[in-house]
């Protein structure tokens, strides 16, 4: 790795984090670093990036925090194998789920805007007003009904590799699904009525039943993403199989 030829065009201490981590992520995920691959060591890194070993410690530090690597004192750091959806109710890749009931996946980007958190944006996902977040709208079909509707916010400071995505090719959530690790999740669902707007989207009569699903992830306490998905009711089920808890 040549630090200096990708360097950050500000060079600050946060971008060269996110830098780091996002290189070192993207070998983890891709399989380039399979488990039990080990890292290199702090001053491997520190002299790779030109860096100290206070931002490489973080960077460590963060993605044993995320369940991807494992530290082990005196031995270095080894790749883990990430807890990405240790959840009891999954996230599941919408346009594989379709796929998968053997059906025709269609997508469409209705609407993307970078900008800072609004009072709303801050509520929803939990960044800091005016914090750089990615607001996203679409929609997804199977077999050209509409399937679901998407209003996604991601927070650009713990993923920023997201503004080099080209959404209107690739669903936003088979992207965070298949690239971004997370450590906590919560779910909120519910049954509401369809708007006048939403039954438009959907192509259902406005008061139709739909299923709400409203989700937020975190990686080591950092919000990822906030995102609301409506369902029309009579083409989405929630099924879980379980036993008794001790």
């Amino acid at each position: 790795m040549n630090a200096k030829s990708h360097a950050s065009p500000n060079g600050s201490p946060t971008a060269l984090y996110q830098r780091i981590r996002g290189d070192l992520e993207r070998k983890i995920l891709s399989g380039d670093w399979p488990p039990g691959h080990r890292v290199p060591f702090e001053h491997e890194l520190m002299q790779s990036y030109d860096c100290s070993r206070m931002t490489v410690n973080k960077v460590l530090s963060g993605l044993a925090t995320a369940g991807l690597i494992e530290r082990r004192r005196r031995a270095g750091s080894f790749v883990s194998r990430p807890r990405v959806q240790s959840a009891i109710l999954q996230i599941p890749d919408l346009k594989a789920e379709v796929e998968k009931r053997g059906e025709h996946y269609g997508y469409r980007l209705l609407a993307l805007e970078k900008r800072g958190a609004s009072a709303a944006d801050k509520a929803r996902i939990g960044v800091a007003l005016r914090a750089p977040v990615l607001a996203l709208r679409c929609r997804h079909e199977a077999e050209g009904q509409p399937f679901a509707l998407e209003d996604r916010l991601i927070n650009l400071r713990a993923v920023p590799e997201a503004m080099q995505q080209d959404f209107s090719q690739t669903p936003p959530n088979t992207w965070l699904v298949g690239q971004v690790p997370w450590t906590e999740a919560e779910h909120r669902i519910a049954a509401e009525a369809a708007d006048e707007a939403t039954a438009a989207e959907l192509r259902i009569e406005p008061g139709a039943a739909c299923l709400t699903i409203e989700r937020r992830t975190w990686r080591g306490g950092e919000p990822i993403t906030a995102v609301r998905l409506i369902h029309p009711g009579h083409m989405y089920d929630l099924v879980a199989r379980f036993t008794p808890s001790a």
